[in-house]
């Protein structure tokens, strides 16, 4: 299942971040949801991880993991765009934010 990791700053918009979890896991199941996979939100894991002393390139960086479906590998600068607005716009952040999204071939440790 994808996951995202949310870096911030020294705690730039980390209260904004985490006060928009439910909405971002939201539209990050209907980004990833492809022909090959429906997403639930409740299929993705986010994390909110603040960072001090660190050399980052923008105030607030997500990297998002998920499995290498074609149509998810055809749409992957898409998906990061969507995201990146999705995050300004629901925090209001001045702030730059930057997006990568993963996409490989993924294991898990559970049984369906």
């Amino acid at each position: 299942m994808p996951t995202a990791n949310i870096y911030t700053a020294n705690g730039t918009s980390k209260e904004l971040l985490t006060g928009i979890l439910p909405e971002l896991g939201e539209f990050l199941a209907r980004q990833l949801s492809c022909g090959q996979r429906t997403l639930l939100s409740n299929e993705i894991s986010i994390r909110v991880i603040s960072i001090t002393g660190s050399n980052m390139i923008a105030p607030i960086e997500i990297e998002i993991t998920a499995h290498a479906y074609q149509e998810r590998i055809q749409q992957a600068d898409k998906i990061c765009l969507s995201v990146r607005n999705f995050v300004k716009q629901k925090t209001s952040a001045r702030e730059d934010v930057r997006v990568w999204l993963t996409l490989a071939e993924l294991g898990h440790s559970w049984e369906e």
